[in-house]
């Protein structure tokens, strides 16, 4: 069984994948198929001063497809609404990614379910806005990001000094 990529309509990637995994299950092909998924990660935000958990997805408009190509295989992936068709090769015989490249998005798709990344990414030189702690509506300047730890230094001017202050992600937004 090889990955292919499956090209849905924007918007509709889980709805393509519960119609793939329904179809696969109605037509007994479970054999032709393995993992039908819809590559995301989990993405944290700060709104109205808590935060919120959303998926955000590495490819719109794209599901990959586990799958072993076949003519019966292949009419059933086409023929579920809202494909497109397959990413790669000729229309009529598609070709499927790479080992490599299955692995990297499946490694990606696993870290991005233990640490969820911030959804609004910091940038040193950015002006930002403290919205909790001492600091609180002091704007200030990033100086160093970590997204390992969620922390970013930031340059906040206190009677006229410019001092570094280190803070968490949920602590600041962009001015």
């Amino acid at each position: 069984m090889r990955w292919y990529v499956v090209q849905a309509f924007s918007g509709y990637e889980k709805h393509v994948m519960r119609a793939l995994l329904e179809r696969i299950k109605l037509s007994g092909m479970e054999d032709k198929f393995g993992d039908v998924l819809v590559p995301t990660e989990e993405v944290v935000e700060m709104k109205e001063g808590k935060k919120r958990k959303s998926e955000r997805k590495f490819y719109p408009g794209y599901v990959l497809v586990q799958m072993e190509m076949g003519e019966e295989a292949w009419h059933l992936v086409k023929s579920t609404s809202r494909v497109l068709g397959f990413i790669g090769g000729t229309p009529d015989k598609p070709a499927p990614i790479s080992d490599k490249e299955a692995d990297i998005i499946l490694r990606r798709v696993e870290s991005g379910v233990d640490k969820p990344k911030p959804k609004t990414l910091f940038e040193p030189g950015e002006v930002i806005r403290v919205t909790e702690g001492p600091f609180i509506d002091f704007n200030g300047v990033v100086e160093e990001v970590d997204y390992d730890k969620s922390r970013v230094k930031v340059a906040v001017l206190i009677f006229g000094r410019s001092t570094p202050v280190e803070l968490e992600f949920s602590q600041v937004e962009k001015d």
